[in-house]
C-alpha cells in the first residue's frame, strides 16, 4: 500500500502520536474531550499499523481480515453514537474507509504473495473516499485558525483538554487517510 520507507515511517510516526495523544485525551475533565477519544486511539493506532512499510514487515495474510473485523466493529459503534453526537458519522466514514482498505489489501495479490502491501481498491470508492478525506481535511484545517478568546472563558489546564490539539490531531489523521488512500 505504500510507497519509499520513508514516507511510510513519517506516516507512521504521524499517527502513532495521534493515537498517543487520543490515548491521553480519555483522561481529560471535560466530557465532549473523552466522548471521541477513544475512537480517535483507535484510528490512530490502526492506521499506523497499517502503513509500517512492507520491507520492515509484512502482515501476514490473515491479518487483513483481522483489520477488517476491529474496524467493521468500530463502524458499527460509530452508526450506534451517531444517534446522539454526528461528529461519530466521521468515525463511521473513517472507520468504513479502514474496513475498505483492509479488504483492498486482503483480495490484493501482492500481499497474498507476501511481497508487500500493494492494494487495488474499487477507483470509484477510493475516489468518493479521497474527496471526502480530502474535503474534511480543508473544512477541519479551517477550524484552527484562532479566533480571540472570549472573555470569562476557562482556559483549558491539562493538555487532554486542549480542543485546538484535538482539532490538530483529527487533521493529521485526514492527511494520512488521504496519503493511505492515495496509495491503495
Amino acid at each position: 500500500m505504500h510507497g519509499p520507507a520513508a514516507s511510510g515511517w513519517l506516516l507512521v510516526a504521524v499517527c502513532a502520536a495521534t493515537g498517543a495523544y487520543c490515548l491521553l485525551r480519555l483522561r481529560s475533565g471535560v466530557e465532549e474531550q473523552r466522548r471521541t477519544a477513544g475512537d480517535e486511539a483507535l484510528m490512530g493506532f490502526g492506521m499506523a499499523a497499517m502503513a509500517v512499510p512492507a520491507a520492515v514487515y509484512t502482515p501476514p495474510q490473515w491479518a487483513w481480515p483481522v483489520y477488517a473485523v476491529v474496524f467493521g466493529a468500530a463502524a458499527l459503534r460509530a452508526l450506534w453514537a451517531a444517534r446522539s453526537d454526528r461528529h461519530h458519522l466521521h468515525h463511521l466514514v473513517g472507520a468504513s474507509a479502514m474496513v475498505y482498505m483492509a479488504l483492498a489489501m486482503a483480495d490484493s495479490p501482492a500481499a497474498a504473495q507476501g511481497h508487500g502491501h500493494g492494494g487495488s481498491g474499487l477507483p470509484l470508492v477510493t475516489g468518493a473516499l479521497l474527496l471526502y478525506f480530502a474535503g474534511y481535511v480543508l473544512m477541519s484545517g479551517a477550524r484552527l485558525i484562532p479566533v480571540p478568546a472570549v472573555a470569562g472563558t476557562p482556559r483549558p489546564t491539562g493538555w487532554g483538554d486542549r480542543p485546538e490539539l484535538a482539532r490538530a490531531c483529527r487533521v493529521s489523521m485526514g492527511i494520512a487517510m488521504v496519503a493511505m488512500l492515495i496509495t491503495l
